[in-house]
């Protein structure tokens, strides 16, 4: 997926509200000095705000799509046209706003 490299301090919110943070970042890559995301990098998520009684709230995401072309140690890197999807929710996560110091194709 083409878009904008997402690094440990891009904000990635839950459709509900709740903010998604890396388990771990990949230093081998860094934007802006804060090192990069790949998609084999779990997701924890806190501050959902979707009840439990609506299959809620979420509490972990992992990445569904990446590029095919820029990599960290052997592993995609997750662009802001990365898709995403919550656990347990099947919610995707939104990326705000999109970073945009460097690009990948």
């Amino acid at each position: 997926m083409t878009g904008w490299l997402v690094d440990g301090a891009t904000t990635i919110m839950c459709a509900h509200g709740g903010r998604a943070s890396a388990t771990r970042t990949n230093p081998r890559v860094r934007r802006g000095g804060t090192a990069s995301l790949t998609v084999a990098m779990p997701l924890q998520i806190a501050g959902c705000a979707l009840p439990p009684t609506r299959g809620g709230p979420c509490t972990s995401a992992t990445w569904l799509t990446e590029n095919t072309r820029v990599t960290a140690g052997g592993q995609p890197l997750v662009t802001s046209g990365s898709t995403s999807v919550c656990i347990p929710t099947g919610t995707p996560l939104a990326i705000v706003p999109a970073p945009t110091r460097v690009a990948a194709t």
